[in-house]
């Protein structure tokens, strides 16, 4: 029998969607027993949400004061724990999960599974290589546990219409000292989490200068939607890191995604080609992001851009 255990991702007060993705990934696994973890110092509220998750049996929570805000030496240990008792372990492939689980498998003695993208049995998944360019099928040791971080671009959220038992964990384990909390900051940028958003705009090195990035950010302004950005434009530093869309940045599937000024290479492609309708704008008609483009427009984007900001804002 399966039994799954899936990490909670949520920032103490809201589940993040990447879990309700996890939870899917779970059931396809056909497992009749899937339950969540949430961790924190107060978890009640964000276990409440977890046990309304379609499929979940059972919410374990464990509250203890170190275990807010999350950090990985913290949390990995205790989960080791909590997995001794299942066959499966799943947490988003946010940077939460590629953050926890490699530290979490390594304590129970296993390989981790990165990027499950498919699944064809309890211990057969598919997850791409080479920036995307292929799929390979792995196939786990029914004998260990199966600790894997699964893609959320490929996985629709589960339904919201459970009712699962929450219960209370004590785990008393040795917890490391040299990890601590300093702080947390972010980019100046505000709007929709660019992880979860339905829309993204990203900008690409054409844009020239951080200057030039704010019209990605009226546009975005316009579309409710979240700013992303080329790995180049990063590099450049138009915008902060935290806003990289690709292969060694986020890895995103919003309804809309608009490319402005970014070519496409294969690392950017990796990253949106979960994306339900993909736009691009470019004054280069053989760029490589056309290839993949749902609509494209060859232009010079210093004028394209400011011209559908305003004619979208003047419908608003």
């Amino acid at each position: 029998m399966s039994r799954v255990l899936v990490i909670a991702e949520h920032d103490g007060s809201s589940l993040s969607q990447g879990t309700a993705r996890a939870v899917s990934c779970a059931k396809a696994i056909h497992s009749d027993a899937i339950d969540i973890c949430v961790l924190g110092s107060e978890p009640d509220a964000v276990a409440a949400q977890a046990a309304s998750l379609n499929g979940v049996r059972r919410v374990l929570t464990v509250a203890r004061p170190v275990n807010s805000p999350m950090l990985a030496a913290i949390w990995a240990p205790q989960i080791a724990e909590l997995a001794r008792d299942y066959s499966h372990l799943l947490a988003p492939g946010s940077t939460f999960g590629k953050d926890l689980m490699p530290r979490v498998a390594a304590l129970c003695g296993v390989a981790q599974l990165s990027d499950v993208m498919s699944v064809d049995g309890p211990y057969r998944f598919q997850r791409p290589i080479y920036a995307g360019n292929a799929i390979v099928t792995v196939e786990a040791d029914p004998d260990r546990l199966v600790a894997a971080t699964v893609r959320s671009a490929s996985f629709e959220e589960t339904g919201n219409d459970g009712r699962a038992a929450i219960e209370s964990r004590a785990i008393e384990v040795d917890l490391p000292t040299h990890t601590r909390f300093v702080g947390h900051e972010s980019g100046p940028h505000e709007g929709p989490d660019l992880q979860t958003a339905d829309r993204v705009v990203a900008g690409g090195r054409a844009l020239g200068s951080v200057a030039n990035f704010a019209l990605i950010d009226d546009l975005a302004a316009v579309l409710d939607a979240a700013v992303g950005a080329s790995r180049a434009a990063v590099d450049a530093g138009f915008i902060a890191n935290d806003r990289q869309v690709g292969q060694t940045g986020k890895i995103i599937s919003p309804d809309l995604y608009l490319a402005i000024g970014i070519s496409g290479a294969i690392q950017h492609l990796t990253g949106i080609k979960d994306a339900g309708t993909i736009v691009a704008i470019n004054k280069d008609g053989d760029a490589p992001i056309f290839g993949i483009a749902d609509l494209g427009l060859v232009a010079d984007l210093f004028t394209a851009v400011p011209e559908l900001t305003q004619r979208l804002s003047d419908r608003r």
